[in-house]
């Protein structure tokens, strides 16, 4: 099977690629500004405000399999309008398309969100997602879209490497003990993906971890697994900030989970891991 990794040069890309590779897939990937460090795979330049470029893609690597993992943060052309030119050229080249979507698409005033509750976005960005769920599946009703939650690693994400900073006293900031999420490891979010890649499911799905908790809170549980001193964190109230954006939002990954071999550890345990 040829699989194309939209945003492969990302920190949820290179796991991706690392797993698709590890499975005897022939793997591509696409990049914004810079290809990403495996060599393994063929790397093409894409900016998928161009529709051009992206059906060009398309055609030159035939891919079966496409995820798209990138990230445009809040612009709109990226974010919004970018995935559903890709679900277009997905449903023209007949390749299964699994679009990764985010917890920011709700507003947090119900707390818990299951895949049957609609979007009520309250950041740019958070409305961008949520467009983009909409015509992706619009266009491509095969597609699958899958939301999910804080991304963690071994290190590598970037609330890991604010924890490190804060507790370095290299970073100025907080983080906030009002701010409720689902974490999820990178390694499980990315063979979750895979898994309902190769489904013949379609539609909106939840892939968070087990665990609700503040980022602070996780930002202990990264302290102590890294060694940090976590009294070093300093916390905070998001609603005391200028930050827009929801409080607490878990997604519920219960349905999604029942179908999945792969286990969406929570933070408690894959914190604790130490490979």
């Amino acid at each position: 099977m040829t699989v194309l990794i939209i945003g492969g040069s990302g920190f949820l890309g290179a796991e991706l690629i690392r797993q698709a590779v590890a499975a005897g897939h022939t793997t591509a990937a696409t990049y914004a500004t810079r290809p990403g460090g495996t060599s393994e795979v063929a790397w093409h330049e894409l900016d998928l405000r161009h529709a051009a470029r992206v059906d060009a893609v398309m055609a030159e690597v035939g891919p079966h399999l496409v995820v798209n993992a990138s990230s445009g943060g809040a612009d709109w052309a990226v974010t919004a309008e970018g995935p559903v030119r890709l679900a277009m050229a997905a449903a023209k080249y007949g390749a299964r398309l699994v679009h990764v979507s985010s917890d920011a698409v709700f507003s947090g005033a119900r707390v818990h969100y299951d895949e049957s509750c609609l979007p009520d976005p309250v950041t740019p960005y958070g409305a961008a997602k949520a467009v983009a769920e909409t015509g992706v599946l619009f266009v491509n009703p095969e597609a699958v879209v899958a939301r999910t939650s804080l991304i963690i690693g071994y290190g590598r994400s970037v609330h890991e490497r604010a924890v490190h900073e804060l507790a370095a006293g290299t970073r100025d900031g907080v983080l906030f003990t009002d701010d409720i999420r689902c974490p999820v490891h990178v390694v499980d979010l990315a063979a979750a993906l895979l898994e309902l890649a190769s489904h013949d499911k379609a539609g909106i799905h939840h892939l968070a971890g087990s665990d609700a908790m503040s980022r602070h809170a996780l930002g202990i549980l990264i302290a102590r697994r890294d060694g940090l001193d976590a009294s070093r964190l300093p916390a905070g109230l998001r609603a005391d900030s200028a930050l827009p954006g929801a409080l607490d939002v878990r997604l519920d990954s219960e349905a999604t989970q029942r179908n999945l071999s792969t286990t969406l550890r929570g933070a408690h345990r894959f914190c604790a891991a130490t490979a």
